[in-house]
């Protein structure tokens, strides 16, 4: 038999109650809920002239769009390699003003060695985890999908997964990762109808319904104890000096 539930009292002596909040149902409630279409950016991984990632992320937008929202695809044609120009390309501003306008992604990749490809990778890393006080993908919600030539496989999508967490956004349980992809696409592009498609659109309901429930309430929702301390000048200037230190005796 279980003992009865007991408050520790040995307290929480490595806490810092100024910047301690306890999560309520209240704090989720939003005085003014936002009223325009759900915005989403799609991101696919191949550039070929015949890309099935590229047919996927465009049935996911016509699902998107028939569920109710507003969506932008990215074209990553003339998109430089990560660092090997500045932030101020203009496909790169392209993509960052795509994700800030957004409220929810969709990557698609195709596999390729067993993982996503470079060109939905360069995407990613062109994203910046913060950009002065703006995030373009912190609190965002997040679906994954990949298409293979072969058998089926959930590599690139294991793997869209843990980027996306890295880049703070909310990903949702479903996926879709579509097998000998040339068998489920006819001669213009489109999606055969079958289980394959019937999951896709599982992925678009669930994620409409995700950031439909998370827009406006995603600052809340990601806002992190640990970076409440961060953010006191006491600390900043704290770090600026350990800064100042490492590279003074470097």
């Amino acid at each position: 038999m279980d003992k009865p539930h007991q408050l520790f009292a040995d307290g929480l002596p490595n806490l810092s109650e100024g910047h301690f909040t306890v999560p309520t149902p209240a704090a989720l409630q939003m005085e003014a809920p936002f009223t325009h279409a759900p915005r989403f950016l799609i991101l696919y991984g191949s550039l070929r002239e015949r890309s099935f990632s590229r047919f996927l992320a465009y049935e996911a937008a016509r699902l998107l769009e028939a569920m109710g929202g507003e969506v932008r695809i990215y074209d990553a044609h003339g998109l430089p390699l990560p660092d090997d120009t500045t932030a101020d390309h203009p496909k790169v501003q392209e993509l960052r003003e795509f994700s800030i306008w957004s409220e929810g992604h969709v990557w698609v990749s195709p596999e390729r060695h067993g993982n996503m490809t470079g060109v939905i990778k360069s995407q990613i890393d062109w994203l910046p985890l913060s950009e002065g006080s703006v995030r373009p993908t912190q609190g965002r919600t997040l679906a994954v999908m990949q298409v293979s030539g072969g058998s089926q496989s959930f590599n690139a999508v294991n793997n869209l997964r843990i980027l996306g967490r890295w880049m703070r956004m909310i990903t949702i349980p479903n996926q879709s990762s579509v097998p000998m992809a040339y068998k489920e696409f006819d001669d213009s592009g489109r999606m055969k109808p079958g289980p394959l498609y019937d999951r896709v659109v599982d992925v678009c309901e669930e994620l409409v319904k995700f950031t439909l429930l998370t827009r406006g309430r995603a600052d809340y929702l990601v806002d992190r104890y640990s970076e409440r301390k961060e953010r006191e000048p006491e600390r900043l200037k704290a770090v600026a000096a350990d800064i100042k230190f490492v590279r003074r005796t470097s």
